[in-house]
């Protein structure tokens, strides 16, 4: 098989294990991005109010069968963060409420709710779960006895950051129906990375990205919202598509998809990306890759003295895990790693732990591994 790396613009001299960061864009859909922006610079006012609209319909239509949703229930936006921020801003929380999260949510996701928790008096309830994560049943118990009578709100992330779990949030989105309850899932590394079926889930409201595991350029990301909450999310901007004089769809969508002047051809590479995954065999290279995950991954924990945070059966996992180690100082050990071995990987903190988390994308080699486990024992890195 040919080496799938050489589709990708990573520096050839860095060992990149941190895709769950900030993705990694290849050639071919990166070409489709600069060719979008080339037609927007060649003709700025026709591509704004014309060819950028069809070419999003076309983008929305592709992705909305690749998530399993109506292209109509969501819109596109720069990042999780921003889409979090706007559903909470449009929930109408107010003194005495509570939202139910967990103690692993991603760190920009708790500021958020800790912010508006202070402004609108709510309360932002993070229920400890407890590691390793070994059922489905295990966490469901946990999270459920933070539920009380003024639980308006569930938050939860459908695969972590920090850890690098992911969490069985169909049934939490199940059971929150039954309580009548908002459900929001944050799941920023789940498109191209973990099987996603967004009817099935029936979150209210569910963000994704595009630009992490699903291989777009920076900043593409979606905001989906089922129809009952559609017409009550309000705009972080109000720009022209707020009371339009010519509305040619919702209103939902007119308020979120008519921002004025930005660079939004991101967002119209989805073609690209779906050409790429079925050209480069992807959905066997992905499965591959998480398989890697479970066979590496007690491997790593065996070195480092430690064990893994979940169960290994692959329910809990994707193609990231994180691995906890014993260190002084998590900011230098990072930055050893990357600027002395040339290894690109975070060195992660929650609730005092501290975590080495592996991405392993269809790019990354198992002889990748095994020089991040050379490393990984050398004395200067008091590891071991």
């Amino acid at each position: 098989m040919y080496n799938i790396k050489e589709q990708f613009l990573l520096n050839p001299g860095i060992t990149f294990l941190n895709h769950g960061s900030f993705g990694a864009c290849p050639k071919p859909i990166f070409e489709s991005y600069q060719q979008w922006q080339r037609d927007l610079e060649a003709e700025p006012i026709q591509f704004l109010t014309k060819k950028y609209y069809d070419a999003l319909a076309v983008s929305k239509q592709m992705l909305a069968a690749y998530i399993n949703c109506d292209a109509q229930d969501f819109f596109f936006l720069q990042n999780p963060t921003t889409a979090i921020n706007q559903v909470v801003k449009s929930l109408g929380l107010k003194q005495g409420d509570e939202v139910l999260t967990t103690n692993h949510e991603y760190g920009a996701m708790d500021k958020t709710f800790d912010f508006y928790s202070k402004k609108y008096g709510f309360v932002n309830r993070r229920q400890n779960i407890s590691l390793p994560l070994l059922s489905k049943e295990q966490f469901i118990e946990e999270f459920w006895k933070g539920y009380n009578e003024r639980t308006r709100a569930i938050f939860i992330s459908h695969c972590t950051s920090t850890t690098a779990l992911v969490f069985p949030v169909k049934e939490i989105c199940d059971r929150a129906k039954e309580l009548g309850l908002i459900a929001i899932v944050d799941g920023a590394h789940v498109p191209g990375h973990v099987p996603l079926n967004i009817k099935e889930l029936k979150a209210d409201f569910y963000t994704g990205t595009v630009h992490k595991w699903l291989l777009s350029p920076k900043g593409c990301t979606f905001l989906y919202v089922d129809k009952d909450y559609q017409n009550s999310i309000e705009p972080l901007i109000i720009s022209w598509g707020y009371e339009t004089a010519m509305p040619t769809k919702s209103k939902f969508l007119e308020e979120n998809e008519m921002q004025g002047t930005r660079d939004a051809t991101s967002y119209l590479t989805i073609p690209a990306i779906m050409k790429f995954f079925d050209e480069h065999n992807m959905k066997e290279r992905l499965a591959a890759c998480r398989q890697t995950i479970l066979e590496q991954y007690p491997v790593f924990c065996e070195l480092l003295k430690t064990k893994p945070l979940c169960k290994l059966s692959g329910e809990f996992s994707g193609q990231m895990c994180s691995i906890p180690i014993q260190t002084e100082n998590p900011f230098q050990l990072k930055e050893t790693l990357y600027n002395k071995y040339k290894i690109e990987i975070p060195v992660m903190q929650r609730a005092g732990e501290t975590y080495l988390r592996i991405s392993y994308q269809v790019y990354n080699t198992p002889e990748e591994l095994e020089y991040l486990k050379e490393t990984l024992q050398q004395p200067e890195l008091g590891l071991m």
